[in-house]
Parts: structure tokens; sequence; C-alpha cells
């Protein structure tokens, strides 16, 4: 019986190393990872500039804490900041952390406009992690319950549903904050339409909203621009990343731009471990190699690729009701709940994702050629027919 508490129901699957976009298990089979360990390994597995990267940091320092000036930490944010469009950045360990940053940052906002109970919208299908306060945030009630009471001051909203959000607008003064997914991940992969975040973003303007974007499973090259917003002609006041950032080693950032960037000061947010020198040199190998290499364009070709390949399959595309994502974050939904192709497709050597039951999810590495996309694509296409 293992030591470990039973939060996964795991696969009985043990992996030993990886390369590329291929992993490989303890017997030695290899498998195509159509997931990337849930939109992380952007870059896949054992890539070489991050390798020497994490190497190289580790022989000098790993940690010192933030009571120091980090000179790598303080690249990092330079680069990303710089490919964000943002003013400044705090460095957390994880996607959840960073957006308990960004909750607290809209929170500081509104106190310190006199508001004494300031309120986040946020939308139904949502994923925005699992402590308290995302956990709170987070629209899926199924991985509520049992841990309340959750925390107030999130106002649920339709995914989508302009008319809904100017109704909570006008009804709720004490409103400080928008956060969204882009693409929700986890509820579906689902995007919210352009038009939708337009409004949000003119609601944000016109009320002194902070417009927040949850990019941690959209952002570093994912949905075919280094984030998701823009390709969408908009620009958040604040903007929280991991995942991909690290390409493994734990790493989430929150980004903030204009007044939104002033808000946090000394003392009021921190993070022991948080940007120290070791995840930073990961991360800005990371940043550096997605911009050098067009990834972000690479993305969207294979994205495309897959996509095609799928629809254009007379015998596969009269089995998918919809296609949704952008880039290499795509969601096939099928006509019935479809979970138990995960365990299928391990068993020929192809690994993917099945989210609110009836959608493939597709999370390939950014680094996958087109003869990889196109294993992918009819790997994925020999399952549903077979399913169908």
């Amino acid at each position: 019986m293992s030591a470990l508490m039973q939060t996964y129901a795991r696969l009985p699957v043990t992996f030993s190393h990886g390369e590329g976009v291929y992993l490989y298990d303890t017997d030695g089979r290899r498998y195509l990872d159509g997931i990337s360990g849930i939109a992380v390994n952007g870059l896949g597995h054992a890539h070489p500039a991050v390798t020497a990267a994490i190497r190289e940091q580790a022989d000098k320092l790993v940690h010192t804490s933030n009571l120091y000036r980090i000179e790598l930490q303080e690249q990092l944010a330079s680069a990303l900041t710089a490919a964000a469009g943002m003013d400044s950045c705090f460095f957390g360990n994880s996607g959840a952390e960073a957006n308990e940053a960004a909750i607290k940052l809209a929170r500081l906002y509104g106190h310190q406009r006199g508001i004494d109970k300031p309120s986040i919208v946020v939308l139904e299908g949502a994923f925005h992690g699992r402590t308290l306060a995302t956990l709170s945030a987070t629209g899926n009630r199924k991985i509520q319950a049992g841990f309340e009471p959750l925390v107030a001051g999130f106002i649920r909203a339709p995914r989508n549903d302009e008319q809904a959000l100017r109704h909570i607008a006008a009804n709720n003064p004490g409103v400080v904050a928008f956060l969204a997914e882009p693409i929700q991940g986890e509820g579906g992969v689902n995007p919210l339409t352009p038009q939708y975040l337009q409004t949000a973003q003119e609601l944000c303007r016109e009320l002194d909203w902070l417009l927040i974007l949850d990019e941690v499973q959209t952002g570093n090259g994912r949905t075919g621009t280094y984030f998701a917003y823009q390709g969408l002609d908009i620009t958040p006041d604040v903007v929280t990343t991991a995942k991909g950032l690290g390409n493994g080693v734990p790493i989430g950032a929150c980004l903030a731009r204009g007044a939104a960037a002033d808000v946090l000061g000394a003392g009021h947010h921190g993070s022991t471990y948080g940007g120290n020198p070791l995840v930073c040199a990961a991360g800005l190998a990371v940043v550096n190699t997605i911009s050098q290499q067009g990834l972000c364009e690479r993305a969207r070709d294979m994205g495309q690729l897959i996509r095609d390949t799928l629809l254009n399959d007379p015998q596969v595309a009269p089995l998918i009701a919809e296609i949704r994502g952008s880039g290499l974050m795509l969601g096939i939904e099928l006509r019935r709940d479809c979970g138990e192709l995960v365990a299928t497709a391990l068993e020929n050597g192809l690994l993917i994702n099945v989210t609110a039951g009836n959608t493939i999810r597709l999370l390939p590495p950014l680094i996958i050629s087109e003869p990889e996309a196109l294993e992918l694509a009819q790997g994925v296409a020999r399952l549903i027919q077979g399913f169908g």
C-alpha cells in the first residue's frame, strides 16, 4: 500500500525518462505525449536549454530567499513583462499561488478605494486552483463540495453572457475586478468570445474594475501567441501564468500594469521559495526558447494541422460534435462521455486527457514536429473511430 494520500486516481504506468514529445515507461515502452504534464512541458522532455540552465544554476546556488535581490529573478521578470506588455511581476510556485496573488491584489485595490467588502466577478465553468480562495473562485461545484465554508467575495456569472455581466455591474457597486480564463481548460476547453471579452474590458474601464486574466494554462505560447489575450485585442490589468513557464519546474507569476502594478507593496504578500535562482534559470530558458524558436507560430500551425486531420477524415468527423480551442490547446467534444478513452489511449502508446466528461483535451508540447502532430492526430482519430 502506498504511503501517498490517495488524492489522484493514477493510471497504471510509471515513466522513467523522456525525450522531446515522447515519454518512456519503466519497461522501455514509448508513448507520444499529447498532454504535456497538463500543459506544463511546452518544450517537451529533457529540453537541452532547460536542462543546461538547471544544471548550471544548481552548481552555483539554488535558494537564498526574497530577503535579498536575485539577479535571475529580475532578468526573468524583465523578459516576462516585456512578452506580456506588463509593468511588474510577483513570483510564486504554482498557478494557484499566482491566482491567489491576483485575488489579494484586487481586494487591496478595492480597500484602497474605500470599498469595505470588495467582490470579484468570476465565471461558471472556471477553474482557478485548489487553495481555498482559488477553489471559491472556481466554477465547479463538484470539486468545492466538502470544503465549505468557501471564501466569500465572488459573484458567479454565466460564460459569454454579456447581458448577465452588465446586470451584475449595474447591481453590485462593490465589484472591483473581473477574473476569467480566456479559454476555460478544465471546464472543457471553452473559449470566451472576443465580443464577451470586449464587453468585460469596456465595463472594467468604465467602472474602474481590474481586468484579470488567468493564463495559467493558455500562456507561454500554448494558444499561438505568447498570451491568449494578445490574439484577442484585449489588454488586461493583471495576468497570471504558471504551467508552461517552468517546463516542469514549479513556478508561477502574477503580472500587472498601470495602477495595478503598484498595489502590492512591502509586506503585503510574499513567498519563501517563489522566484528562487533555480526556477528562474529554468523560466528564463523557457521564455527565450519560445521566442527564439518561433514556438508560438508553430503552435498555431500544428494545432491547425491536428484540427484539419480530424475534421477531414470522413470516418471520424461525423463522430465529433465540435473542436474548440486555439493553437495547441484543443478540445475535441464527442457526442457522449468518453473518459474510458484515456486508458485505451495509454494501451496504444498515446497520452491524452478527457475533461468535462465528453471532451478529449490535447495539450502536446509546442516543439511538436509535423510528422509527430500527424501521428498524434491519427492516433486520436483511431481512438474516436473505435469508440464511435
